[in-house]
């Protein structure tokens, strides 16, 4: 394809969701409060971990990255999102629409990496109690967070100097609420495999990485005699495994759906999901299965009240 090509299109138009004109106040209203919920809730498990001793530990240091995760990745959506839902889409510069994949990148490839290096952490909780403390000291978990966001935002960039080489002539129009990968590369009349490449194998190993864990983890859990103790041990990471299990069906989802009759629509609704419904439920998660969030949670409140009297 000649280089002509990539002039011809400068800008892209976000279409987002095609909804009637009496539903666009309520879809706007429903994604406004989901966000404030969402940017309350991970600021509230913020300010928990980093203001009570007792939550300092390894678990609740992954814990306070995932929520900034979270945070980042509702952000580089959800401003745009509100704009194009009142004004039925969006017009970007193909400089824009990149800017916002690459936050949106950034935040997601780092969140998928917090949450295998959080699978890890819970197996040595698990599977290696005795040496729990001399394993996951405070500098090897700043370097896996630091190699978590390292990572996630080299990746990231990849893709980006890759996407911004790309030529674009099949369509200005991208049928989705933000500038993800698979809807702007479906625009591309380039070759995409290299991308395919870059990513498939980061996911693949992340997702046996994580499934080793949890395997290691059952069979522990399954050796221990007690009913008590199993309990135990299984409430230690539950909050975790019911993360990932919401987080990584989502991406399952969208990579099923990337293709077929009705790929734009289940798309833009996985990806609804994956972008607002997960950033506000992992606080909530972590808040009701975690019996230290929760009697932390406690002593605020009685804080909170006792002040107001």
């Amino acid at each position: 394809v000649s280089g002509h090509n990539q002039s011809a299109i400068t800008e892209f138009f976000l279409l987002g969701f095609q909804v009637p004109q009496n539903s666009k106040i309520i879809l706007f209203s429903f994604i406004l409060v989901a966000y404030i919920l969402t940017m309350a809730g991970n600021l509230v498990i913020i300010l928990l971990v980093s203001t009570t001793r007792r939550l300092h530990s390894p678990m609740y240091f992954f814990l306070i990255h995932l929520s900034f995760c979270d945070i980042m990745l509702s952000s580089s959506v959800t401003p745009n999102l509100l704009h194009i839902t009142l004004h039925s889409g969006s017009r970007l510069t193909v400089t824009q629409c990149l800017t916002q994949f690459h936050f949106f990148g950034v935040s997601s490839a780092s969140e998928c990496l917090l949450l295998t290096m959080m699978s890890y952490d819970r197996y040595v909780a698990i599977c290696k109690p005795l040496h729990y403390q001399t394993i996951m000291v405070f500098s090897f978990c700043l370097f896996l967070v630091m190699f978590s966001w390292f990572v996630g935002f080299v990746l990231t960039l990849i893709i980006s100097v890759l996407l911004s080489r790309f030529d674009f002539c099949y369509s200005s129009n991208i049928d989705h609420f933000f500038c993800d990968l698979a809807p702007v590369v479906q625009l591309s009349c380039s070759d995409t495999t290299v991308l395919q490449l870059i990513t498939a194998p980061e996911l693949i190993t992340e997702t046996v990485f994580i499934m080793s864990t949890y395997v290691c983890i059952f069979l522990a859990i399954h050796r221990i005699s007690s009913t008590t103790g199993k309990q135990k041990a299984f409430s230690t990471c539950s909050s975790h495994l019911a993360v990932v299990c919401m987080y990584y069906g989502t991406l399952i989802a969208i990579y099923m759906y990337s293709s077929g009759e009705h790929s734009a629509i289940m798309n833009k609704i996985v990806s609804l999901v994956y972008t607002f419904v997960t950033p506000l439920l992992n606080p909530v998660i972590y808040s009701l299965k975690n019996q230290e969030i929760k009697t932390t949670i406690k002593t605020y409140w009685k804080k909170i009240t006792k002040i107001k009297r």
